[in-house]
C-alpha cells in the first residue's frame, strides 16, 4: 500500500480542538517535553501530558510500541531540528523535525490552551516544491476542483496543448491521507505520471484526498473506503467529463495500491470508465498485507527486538478482532481505525470484481516492491494471464513507488528523491492510445 506501513503515515488521533489557544512558548515546551519522555522510554510520563481522550486512544504500551519501531524503519535518531509554531482553529500546532540515519520525519504535536496534547502525528518531511512546467512542455497545468456532495476537493489538470478532445485518466491514491501529487518521503510519483502522459497527449487529474485536505469529514469515526476513496473518485471522474477538449468516451482510471485495489469498484459505480490502470494492486487482503510488510521491515536488519514483537503480536490480535464480530474500538483496531472500515474491506476481492467487469485492464508490478508483493502479483496473473483484455507488464527494478532502484526495498528509500520509471509510464500512455 502506499502508506507507510503502521506509524509514518498514521495519525495516532485526530487534532481535538480546544476552547483557547496555547501561547506559542507554551506549546513549544510541551511539545519538547513530551519528545523528552519518549526518547527516555518514559512512556505512563508521556501519556500523563495527553487529554483523556488522547490517552485513551494511545496509552502507554501503544505509544511505546510505535515509538520503538521508528529506528528499524529509518535507521538510528540523529537529533532534532528546530521546532515551529502555527494557530491551527483554536490549537498551536508544534511541529519539529526529527532526524534519523535513513530519514527526516516531522513531529506534530497539537495543544491545548492548558497544556494537554490532543494530538501526536509523525509523518515524513516532505520534498523540496516542485518545478513549474516548462512553457514547450506541450502540455500545461491548472488549478480543477473536484466536484462533490460534501465540498469541492482542490486538483490539478495537466492538459496538452493542441485541439482535442484529449484521452484522459484520473489518478486514484493508495492508502493514506495523500495529497495530489501522492508525496511519500522524497518522491512524488502522481507528478510525475500526470506530467508524463500529459507529454503523450493525455489528460490527467490529480487531486488532495479528502483524508488529507478536510479530516473533519471523518470526526464521526464510522467510515468506510467508500467515503475515504471510492465516491470521491466517481465523483473525480463525472467532473473531469465535463472539462472542455476531455473525451467523456475515453476516460480512464489509473489506481495506485490500494486506489488500484479499488479502481474496479470504482469504475462500476461511475459507468463512465473506458479502461483500468492497476498500478502495484493488493490482490488479497489489506489485513494479510498490514502484517507481512511489518514483519518484513523489521526482519531487514536480520533481527526482531522484543519490543517490535509486542508490536506485531498486538497487531495481529487486532486483525483477529475485527475479523470477528464483536465491539472493537478504533484504540484496538490496526492503525487506530474504525473496524467496519476493515470489515468493508474485508468484504471486497480485487480479482473478482475486475474479473466482473468487461473493460480492458492494463496491470503495472515493480519486483521489488515489498508492500504488494509477489504473492498478489502471481495472483493476479493466474486470473487474467491468457485473457484478451487484459495487458500485464513487471519492472524487476522497480519498488512500490514505480522508481527504479537495487537490493531489497525499504522505507529508507522512499527517502531519496527518484522518479517514476520512464518506460512504466510510456507502456501506459501507448495502452491507453490503443484503447
Amino acid at each position: 500500500m502506499s502508506r507507510l506501513p503502521a506509524l509514518l503515515l498514521t495519525a495516532l488521533m485526530f487534532v481535538l480542538l480546544a476552547p483557547l489557544t496555547a501561547r506559542a512558548d507554551t506549546a513549544e515546551s510541551v511539545a519538547m517535553q513530551l519528545l523528552d519522555h519518549l526518547d527516555a522510554g518514559e512512556y505512563a510520563a508521556a501519556e500523563a501530558m495527553f487529554t483523556p481522550e488522547m490517552a485513551a486512544a494511545v496509552p502507554a504500551d501503544k505509544l511505546g510500541a510505535l515509538w520503538e519501531s521508528l529506528p528499524a524503519q529509518v535507521g538510528a535518531a540523529r537529533g532534532r531540528g528546530p521546532a515551529t509554531v502555527a494557530a491551527h482553529e483554536q490549537t498551536q500546532l508544534v511541529t519539529v523535525p526529527l532526524h534519523y540515519a535513513n530519514a527526516v520525519l516531522l513531529a506534530q504535536v497539537a495543544v491545548e490552551a492548558d497544556g494537554r496534547i490532543s494530538g501526536f502525528f509523525i509523518r515524513p518531511a516532505p520534498p523540496p516544491a516542485a518545478a513549474a512546467v516548462d512553457t514547450d512542455a506541450g502540455f500545461g497545468e491548472r488549478d480543477f476542483a473536484v466536484v462533490t456532495d460534501r465540498g469541492e476537493l482542490p486538483g490539478t489538470l495537466a492538459m496538452p496543448k493542441g485541439a482535442g478532445p484529449f484521452p484522459a485518466v484520473v489518478l486514484v491514491h493508495g492508502s493514506g491521507p495523500q495529497d495530489r501529487d501522492e508525496t511519500i518521503g522524497a518522491n512524488r510519483p502522481f507528478l510525475d505520471i500526470a506530467r508524463g502522459l500529459a507529454a503523450q497527449g493525455i489528460a490527467v487529474l490529480r487531486y488532495e484526498k479528502r483524508t488529507k485536505v478536510r479530516p473533519q469529514d471523518f470526526a464521526e469515526g464510522d467510515y468506510t473506503m467508500d467515503e475515504e476513496t471510492t465516491d470521491d473518485a466517481v465523483a473525480a471522474i463525472a467532473t473531469l467529463a465535463s472539462a472542455p477538449d476531455v473525451d467523456p468516451a475515453r476516460l480512464f482510471v489509473l489506481g495506485h495500491s490500494q486506489g488500484g485495489m479499488l479502481a474496479p469498484r470504482i469504475a462500476v459505480r461511475s459507468g463512465k470508465v473506458a479502461g483500468l490502470i492497476l498500478l502495484a494492486a493488493p490482490a488479497r487482503s489489506l489485513l494479510d498485507l498490514l502484517p507481512e510488510q511489518n514483519r518484513y521491515l523489521f526482519g531487514l536488519d536480520g533481527q526482531v527486538s522484543a519490543e517490535e514483537t509486542a508490536f506485531l503480536d498486538r497487531l495481529d490480535a487486532q486483525i483477529a478482532a475485527v475479523r470477528d464480530d464483536g465491539e472493537v474500538a478504533a484504540a484496538d483496531s490496526p492503525l487506530g481505525l474504525p473496524a467496519g472500515y476493515w470489515r468493508a474491506f474485508e468484504r471486497v476481492d480485487p480479482v473478482a470484481d475486475a474479473k466482473a467487469l468487461q473493460l480492458p485492464l492494463l496491470l503495472l508490478q515493480g519486483g521489488r516492491d515489498f508492500q504488494v508483493v509477489d504473492a498478489d502479483w502471481q495472483r493476479w496473473q493466474a486470473a487474467f494471464g491468457k485473457d484478451p483484455r487484459v495487458t500485464l507488464r513487471h519492472y524487476p527494478a522497480l519498488n512500490h513507488l514505480g522508481i527504479a532502484g537495487q537490493g531489497p526495498g525499504s522505507l529508507a528509500e522512499y527517502q531519496q528523491a527518484g522518479h517514476v520509471d520512464p518506460q512504466l509510464i510510456d507502456d501506459a500512455a501507448a495502452w491507453i492510445k490503443t484503447h
